[in-house]
């Protein structure tokens, strides 16, 4: 992958993870509940491509 190709995508995930921050708080959702709703998304997508491997 192409340097420019990485900073993009980093620089994509950056803006993607303020924007959503920033919605959160705005819809008035205290930030706690917006840290424990991203843990528990990161747990199911960790737990959804196991494949059967047991780490």
């Amino acid at each position: 992958m192409p340097l420019t190709h990485f900073l993009m995508l980093i620089c994509a995930v950056v803006v993607g993870a303020a924007l959503t921050l920033w919605a959160g708080v705005a819809a008035g959702l205290p930030v706690v509940t917006i840290l424990l709703l991203a843990l528990s998304a990161a747990l199911l997508v960790h737990l959804g491509h196991r494949d059967g491997h047991d780490h």
